[in-house]
């Protein structure tokens, strides 16, 4: 990667070459998600939440704002919002029931819902929207179940513990332009899962400049990704990283790879 993008900026003194630091930057700035009134954030859970309640009566526990935008780690574009459904220890249904029920529901509410792995993907006023239901486990502790339609199984897990994981770990910039690689490459690469690879790559490196520490994690991806072992922090029965195939990451190995070999960022991330 060159130290400099490409791109030329004006100035009073007439063109000068934007630098690396300034091209992530501008990046970084342009994909910041707002938090007035308007945010989906904010105002979504509000939509949806009538339906839910609907749907799952005295059962209902919360629902809250689980994933990028809890985390720090949104992107303007191509970010869906996580939220999380909390059910009661008490509900009787299955989980497999659960995400049965809750799509039935949406449909007669007028959404179109789409049924992924552990959520249920809506749109709402134009926002892409993944409900994430889990039952809790006990009154005790906030561990939930989660259904995994992959499998026909469920895990166990504690989305708190994810959040403060992320929140804490200082590398929301990082994470947010390996999210907009991973969107604009076309890769399979879950959320989390690039969360906690971000992290563990860059865990020696402080004080280093964005950019540099971008190559870090292109590095990491490109020769440990194919064997690394991620497990959720929250429960290590849970093996994060057995949620994409072999092919899987080597596509992303092969693209951190052309991502080193880039002689511009802008061939990078846009």
């Amino acid at each position: 990667m060159n130290a400099l993008d490409g791109y030329g900026v004006v100035n009073p003194q007439g063109w000068r070459m934007m630098s690396e630091q300034d091209y992530l930057n501008a990046i970084l700035g342009r994909e910041l998600v707002g938090t007035s009134l308007s945010s989906p954030a904010l105002f979504v859970p509000g939509v949806i939440r009538p339906v839910i309640e609907q749907w799952a009566g005295r059962f209902l526990l919360d629902v809250t704002a689980s994933g990028s935008y809890a985390k720090g780690t949104a992107n303007r574009s191509g970010t869906d919002l996580d939220l999380f459904i909390s059910l009661s220890p008490d509900t009787a249904e299955t989980l497999s029931e659960v995400h049965k029920t809750l799509a039935t529901t949406l449909k007669a509410a007028g959404y179109q819902p789409r049924l992924q792995n552990v959520s249920i993907g809506i749109n709402v006023r134009g926002y892409s929207v993944d409900l994430v239901p889990g039952k809790r486990q006990n009154w005790l502790f906030n561990d939930h179940s989660l259904y995994k339609r992959r499998g026909d199984t469920w895990t166990k897990t504690d989305i708190s513990q994810h959040i403060t994981k992320v929140k804490d770990s200082g590398r929301q910039a990082e994470i947010r332009l390996a999210k907009l690689w991973r969107a604009q490459k076309g890769l399979e690469f879950p959320s989390f899962y690039l969360e906690l690879a971000v992290i563990k790559a860059l865990e020696t490196a402080w004080l280093a400049p964005l950019a540099d520490n971008m190559r870090t994690v292109f590095i990491y991806l490109r020769d440990n990704l194919a064997t690394a072992r991620f497990v959720d922090p929250s429960n290590t029965n849970n093996v994060i990283s057995d949620d994409l195939t072999v092919a899987e990451k080597q596509a992303i190995k092969t693209a951190a790879a052309s991502a080193l070999a880039a002689p511009y960022w802008r061939d990078i991330v846009v």
